[in-house]
C-alpha cells in the first residue's frame, strides 16, 4: 500500500473526515485489521483564512508548500490537498512537488462522468463557486456543465460553512436552508449537486434529499485508495 499524504486543517473538522473515511473504507477494501498508511500535516486554519479574505494568494501559496514539502519529506507517495477552495493554488503546489497532487475536482468529476452527469449544481464557498478555478476544471475537462446558485444563496452557504461548519456547529434551520437550495439547482435542470466544500457533508447526506449528491470529500479518499492500494496482495481474510 502506498503511503498518502494528507495536507489538512482547513478546517479540521472535515479532515477529521479524511482521517476517517480514508481508514474505514481501506479496512473495507482489505478487511482484517488493515488501516491506511498516512502521513498528515495539519495546518492552523485562522491566518489562512484571513489570507483568503484579503486575496493574499501569495501568501496562502507559500503556507501550503511549506507543508506540503513536510508530507512530501514525512514519506508520503501522492498528496491530498483536503479542502476544495484552496484548490486555486494547485497549480503552484503541482509545479514545486516531486509527488502527485491528487485534484479533488477530477476525482469528484470521474464519478459523474462515469454515472453519466453533463450538468451538476456546486455549493461550496463563494470562492469555489464565483471563481473559475474549479468549475473550468469539471467543464473544459470533463465536458460537464456546472450550475451554481444565485449571489444571495451563495452568500448564505458560504456564510454557513465558515461561521458554523468549520467551527463544528450543525444547526437545524442551515441544513433546510442547504436543501432549498439543493432543490433549487435540480429544478434549474442540474442533474446531481456537488457538495464542493469538504464541511458540507457533515450537515447535508443523500439520505436528506432525492437529488443525487456527489460528496468530495468521499470520492478524493476513493481516488486516492484506488492508487494506493492498486497492486496490493489478497485482502485479508483474518
Amino acid at each position: 500500500m502506498k503511503t498518502i499524504g494528507l495536507l489538512g486543517g482547513m478546517s479540521w473538522e472535515s479532515t477529521a473526515s479524511y482521517y476517517r473515511l480514508l481508514n474505514e473504507e481501506t479496512r473495507s477494501r482489505l478487511g482484517g485489521l488493515h488501516s491506511a498508511c498516512l502521513c498528515l500535516y495539519s495546518l492552523d486554519f485562522q491566518p489562512l483564512e484571513t489570507m483568503q479574505h484579503e486575496g493574499d494568494w501569495d501568501g496562502i501559496t507559500d503556507v501550503l508548500v511549506s507543508g506540503a514539502e513536510r508530507v512530501a519529506a514525512a514519506g508520503a507517495e501522492m498528496l491530498l490537498l483536503c479542502t476544495n477552495t484552496m484548490h486555486k493554488v494547485a497549480p503552484q503546489l503541482e509545479a514545486a512537488l516531486e509527488i502527485p497532487l491528487l485534484h479533488i475536482a477530477d476525482a469528484t468529476a470521474q464519478q459523474l462522468q462515469a454515472d453519466g452527469i453533463t450538468r451538476v449544481g456546486l455549493l461550496g464557498t463563494r470562492f469555489t463557486m464565483e471563481e473559475a478555478f474549479y468549475r473550468t476544471r469539471v467543464e473544459d475537462r470533463f465536458d460537464i456543465e456546472v450550475l451554481v446558485p444565485p449571489e444571495p444563496q451563495r452568500k448564505e452557504v458560504h456564510r454557513i460553512i465558515y461561521e458554523e461548519l468549520c467551527q463544528g456547529h450543525i444547526v437545524e434551520d442551515s441544513r433546510h436552508r442547504l436543501l432549498a437550495i439543493v432543490a433549487q439547482l435540480s429544478a434549474a435542470g442540474a442533474q446531481g449537486v456537488i457538495l464542493g466544500c469538504t464541511e458540507i457533508a457533515l450537515l447535508i447526506q443523500q439520505a436528506h434529499t432525492e437529488v443525487k449528491l456527489y460528496d468530495s470529500t468521499t470520492l478524493h479518499c476513493q481516488a486516492a485508495l484506488n492508487q494506493a492500494i492498486a497492486g496490493d496482495p489478497t485482502p485479508s481474510t483474518t
